[in-house]
């Protein structure tokens, strides 16, 4: 990501633009303190879209098939191979 300084920004506000379309995301600036990010509208609708909640993300990931066996010992001692 490129920083500008604000003045810079503002007086090349084209090719900050075309860099943020063409690079990704350009850093503004103000006092030496990041104060802005310049980028482009597909990046920032992918950044407001709504992500899917636990449930959804598992049930669309391609390993919802998988057979999980979640068998479990279920005495109360049992024993351990020291």
């Amino acid at each position: 990501m490129q920083i500008w300084q604000l003045q810079e920004a503002k007086a090349r506000l084209s090719e900050v633009i075309k860099k943020a379309l063409n690079e990704g995301p350009q850093d503004i600036s103000l006092r030496g303190h990041p104060t802005a990010v310049v980028l482009s509208h597909s990046d920032y609708e992918r950044l407001i879209q709504p992500k899917p909640g636990f449930i959804a993300f598992l049930s669309e990931s391609p390993l919802h098939v998988v057979e999980l066996e979640l068998d479990r010992d279920s005495s109360l001692t049992r024993e351990a191979g020291l």
